[in-house]
């Protein structure tokens, strides 16, 4: 019971200093002196940093992932099916998070976003490598449900999605503050998620700047000929 408890207080001490600082700037020092232990008991339990780092996202991920994909992968045998109906996939698995840790959505996803910010090459090789059919269903449904898209462009989309969902769910306390003083509207983490999908949907389903190029040079030669 001592080395489980002990374990529990290195990964949740570990897991604020990482959503509050960043991985780079938090120290085995640092999170030891929080969490009240010794280095020894953090090589013990982890072996190094990075091997902490991935148990701290891995306790959201091993929640998260798997019922991410059993919604995405009966999406999937529908013969058709639209942005909005891809990113709800993913809200239930997000909330559920909240029985890891009380602002567990929040926390997964400035996680996550730490990963990018502080660029933690390993923790992206980590998620693809034990999560990788998970993200590959979630590929095969952008690009059913968007076609018009290149992989390129689903990568910046969902580069650009990951970002909003990430300062958003960051910001989430101080939203909600303004939603209810400004606008007398109550609403919780379940609310505001729902809010995104429509913005996240259409940023996704956008139609490219090669497209749209295109458009914007017809539109100018049909002027020039009208004038």
């Amino acid at each position: 019971m001592a080395k489980l408890d002990t374990k529990q207080k290195i990964l949740n001490t570990a897991e604020q200093l990482f959503a509050e600082l960043g991985f780079n700037d938090t120290s085995l020092r640092h999170i030891t002196g929080a969490a009240g232990v010794n280095l020894a008991a953090v090589n013990y339990h982890f072996g190094s940093k990075k091997d902490l780092i991935k148990a701290v996202v891995n306790r959201y991920l091993s929640q998260f992932m798997p019922q991410a994909d059993a919604a995405l992968s009966q999406l999937l045998t529908e013969p058709s099916l639209t942005l909005p109906q891809v990113f709800e996939c993913f809200v239930k698995p997000l909330l559920s998070l909240s029985s890891v840790r009380r602002q567990g959505p929040e926390i997964f996803l400035q996680l996550l976003g730490r990963g990018y910010i502080d660029n933690q090459g390993f923790l992206r090789w980590f998620i693809v490598n034990h999560y990788g059919p998970v993200l590959g269903h979630f590929s095969q449904a952008i690009q059913k449900a968007a076609p018009q898209l290149s992989k390129a462009e689903v990568f910046w989309r969902l580069h650009f999605t990951l970002g909003t969902v990430v300062f958003t769910m960051a910001s989430s306390e101080a939203l909600r503050d303004i939603a209810k003083n400004d606008f007398n509207e109550e609403i919780d983490v379940e609310g505001l998620v729902r809010r995104l999908i429509p913005y996240l949907a259409c940023g996704v389903g956008a139609a490219p700047l090669s497209d749209r190029k295109v458009s914007d040079r017809k539109e100018s030669n049909i002027k020039l000929s009208n004038s």
